[in-house]
């Protein structure tokens, strides 16, 4: 789990919620749910390629086995970016690993886990980006910008099937976030939005005071 993800998955450990946390990596991903554990907090740590269709589907079973059928919330925060030159000249295969790493996994995950947000009558969060929003994308980032609009409509599709089922849908659309790999890479003179700030955006669209908001975006800047 990267910086964020272990300040969203510490804002909901401190409301109480039981985590199910997943990663690519399981020893990273159970390192960090034992550190939890060892704070008092209920978390598991699970391993899972997420653009593998099989192996999420492997996962969904397993955690219903193990932790009951229902899901509360889903906040879906994989991804990665990179500069894919411009259209002309880019690169095929960071628009695959783009489109792969920020758009289906999104899709299979949501895919997998929506019969236990039914369920659960729960909220659905993803990550979008400002790249994503009318006017953002810019120059050389066409691949990332693409996925992340992708996302967004993703999101609005599933806000609009799943409205009946209870499920809510929306997502956040940070700009910088401030970790440690943002700053070495862009330095400190730039607006960061917090990861508090985004932790915070996160819990309150899973919470009941957002039980009216469904297949919105977020900007957070």
């Amino acid at each position: 789990m990267g910086q964020v993800g272990e300040a969203v998955a510490g804002a909901f450990a401190d409301l109480g919620a039981s985590l199910v946390l997943v990663d690519r990596t399981a020893e990273n991903v159970e390192a960090r749910a034992s550190d939890l554990v060892a704070a008092g907090k209920s978390a598991r740590g699970y391993g899972c390629d997420l653009s593998r269709a099989d192996d999420l589907a492997a996962l969904a079973e397993r955690v219903q086995r193990e932790h009951g059928s229902r899901l509360a919330a889903l906040v879906h925060m994989a991804g990665g970016f990179a500069m894919s030159g411009a259209v002309a000249e880019s690169s095929v295969d960071v628009w695959n690993r783009q489109i792969t790493i920020n758009l289906t996994t999104a899709y299979l995950t949501s895919r997998a886990f929506l019969p236990m947000l039914r369920a659960g009558k729960g909220a659905l969060v993803f990550f979008a980006s400002e790249a994503a929003l009318p006017g953002k994308a810019g120059s050389n980032r066409s691949a990332y910008a693409v996925a992340k609009s992708g996302v967004v409509s993703l999101m609005q599709s599933i806000a609009a099937e799943e409205r009946a089922n209870g499920v809510r849908a929306n997502a956040v659309a940070p700009t910088s976030i401030r970790t440690a790999a943002n700053v070495a890479a862009m330095g400190e003179n730039v607006r960061y939005v917090e990861r508090e700030e985004v932790a915070a955006a996160v819990t309150f669209l899973c919470s009941e005071n957002a039980s009216a908001i469904t297949g919105q975006v977020v900007l957070l800047s």
